[in-house]
């Protein structure tokens, strides 16, 4: 299937350093966001906060949960069901309250549902420690995603085709953590998933350009490589729409009529994938021009 005619020709290198200053302003504004806030809004996997785990003789709805913790000023808590009768909730706390936290919850919780029909399982306290540990630890895990693609492309392709897929990584990276901080979007161990997810998707997208790159290249060796590269990028350009298009479909449907639990990961890959689309024909492929150029100079 083919929606865009084959002898297509847009002139993406030469809108290369107008995409490049968009990408610098809204990266530059995600950073001023993070300054303003004081960094990332950690949720209670990364700042600590409590778990309480309940069971109940017949499951309610979540939205009912939430709705009852949120009229007593617990509206930030995390509910995820573990099954057909019980249920996680998480919430920030600070250390020794963690009994208070879980007797506030419980009593809650058996307000509308009946003490007959709650039951209160298991509390646990995750405290800023763990939370720094947890950060680190998905930092590190984003850092050898890198450092192994880094080695992957080099070995495959060339270390300048590696060096653009990098670049056009960490700027994925930044515009979503940039977006996140923006809508005041918390920061949690399924978003670091969504993160990592980010990172294959958008490099599958620039491995199909640099491959059609490499087989044009080798046809036409004469022909400068900006022409290559634009030729490469419509050539795989039909492909490139729907796979994305594709997608992004099921992540929408994902985001409207996932639920809360996973609300924050789908929002983190529709902003991934659109602009890891993006960079991998405005970001990745380009570079490999400024390499060109520095190895004339």
């Amino acid at each position: 299937m083919q929606f865009i005619k084959a002898d297509i020709n847009i002139d993406f290198v030469g809108r290369r350093r107008l995409a490049i200053i968009a990408s610098v302003i809204v990266i530059f504004l995600g950073i001023v966001s993070l300054v303003i806030k004081g960094g990332p809004s950690y949720g209670i996997d990364f700042a600590g906060g409590t778990l309480v785990q309940v069971k109940f003789s017949q499951m309610p709805d979540i939205g009912q949960i939430r709705s009852a913790l949120n009229e007593k000023g617990l509206g930030s808590a995390v509910i995820q069901s573990l099954g057909e009768d019980k249920v996680a909730i998480r919430v920030r706390s600070d250390v020794g309250q963690e009994d208070t936290v879980s007797d506030e919850i419980f009593n809650i919780l058996v307000d509308n549902y009946g003490k007959d029909k709650v039951s209160l399982e298991l509390v646990e306290m995750v405290g800023p420690q763990v939370g720094a540990d947890m950060r680190r630890k998905g930092l590190l895990s984003i850092l050898y995603a890198m450092v192994g693609i880094l080695i992957y492309i080099t070995i495959r392709f060339q270390f300048r085709f590696a060096l653009g897929a990098i670049v056009a990584l960490i700027h994925d990276i930044l515009i979503t953590i940039g977006v996140f901080s923006f809508f005041g979007k918390e920061f949690t161990l399924p978003v670091v998933a969504a993160l990592l997810t980010i990172i294959g998707y958008s490099l599958n997208d620039t491995i199909v350009v640099y491959d059609r790159i490499r087989e044009n290249v080798r046809r036409s060796p004469r022909e400068a490589l900006a022409g290559i590269i634009n030729t490469s990028i419509n050539q795989t350009l039909s492909r490139t729409i729907l796979t994305s298009g594709t997608t992004l479909l099921v992540l929408l449907c994902l985001f409207f009529l996932g639920g809360e639990v996973i609300h924050d990961f789908s929002f983190a890959l529709l902003v991934g994938v659109m602009v890891g689309t993006y960079s991998s024909i405005y970001i990745a492929s380009p570079v490999l021009l400024v390499g060109q150029s520095a190895k004339k100079d």
